[in-house]
């Protein structure tokens, strides 16, 4: 079970997120409810779910497996831009394809809240920004995104959250909190995760997780941007 329950990132990046959330929860504490409103979804439960996030992060629910076409890496560590990603054990031959539940589950389901929100109050030009933003951010992602051997798929953490604000703000001035978070993270999902699954059966890794180890940074940050943003 070790491969369904694993951090995959050193205790390091687990204290650098803890600050993160911590400067998040001040902030939260002092006037996000607002920016939340703009989010068009509840101040405490957008607040539970980004919790939850970093707690989810540690659990992959599988999918299925997929045949390998290269040896299972050991279990160890690499390194990508200077951050450690942890290699769980396994004692299959094959690729378990997973999703995450902190980077992939969750950050759906405040996206769709968020599109649902957006409909109920007949914001449709919004929603097209969003899906225009979702498609600037998932191509940017995939002409990042590497697949790493061992790991799965890992994209520089600082790229997507960057590209969702700049495309917000740009295209979206009058909510830039709504489309930075839905094209931030359904963005990195889709083009670094999803449209990179053709490169799992190469890698040899004892797991991929859609939205996990080397895209959930990108896809976290993605939402405590979005909601800075304001």
């Amino acid at each position: 079970m070790k491969h369904y329950f694993y951090y995959p990132f050193s205790y390091l990046i687990l204290f650098i997120y803890l600050i993160f959330f911590f400067f998040f929860f001040m902030f939260f504490i002092f006037g996000v409810p607002y920016a939340f409103v703009k989010l068009g979804i509840p101040s405490n439960l957008a607040m539970s779910m980004f919790l939850f996030a970093i707690i989810g992060s540690y659990i992959n629910i599988p999918i299925k497996r997929i045949e390998s076409k290269s040896p299972m890496a050991p279990k160890g560590s690499v390194n990508f831009w200077g951050l450690k990603y942890q290699i769980p054990h396994t004692p299959h031959t094959t690729t378990l394809l997973a999703i995450n539940l902190g980077g992939a589950i969750i950050p759906i389901f405040i996206s769709s809240w968020v599109f649902v929100s957006l409909f109920i109050h007949s914001y449709y030009i919004l929603i097209l920004k969003s899906i225009l933003g979702i498609a600037i951010v998932a191509i940017v992602s995939y002409i990042f995104a590497k697949p790493v051997k061992g790991m799965g798929i890992a994209l520089p953490a600082f790229i997507p959250p960057i590209v969702a604000s700049l495309t917000a703000l740009f295209i979206a001035p009058e909510n830039p909190v709504a489309v930075a978070y839905i094209s931030g993270t359904l963005g990195t999902l889709i083009g670094a995760d999803l449209m990179h699954m053709k490169d799992i059966e190469n890698l040899g890794a004892p797991v991929a997780s859609i939205g996990g180890a080397g895209t959930f940074d990108g896809v976290f940050l993605s939402g405590i941007i979005a909601i800075l943003l304001i």
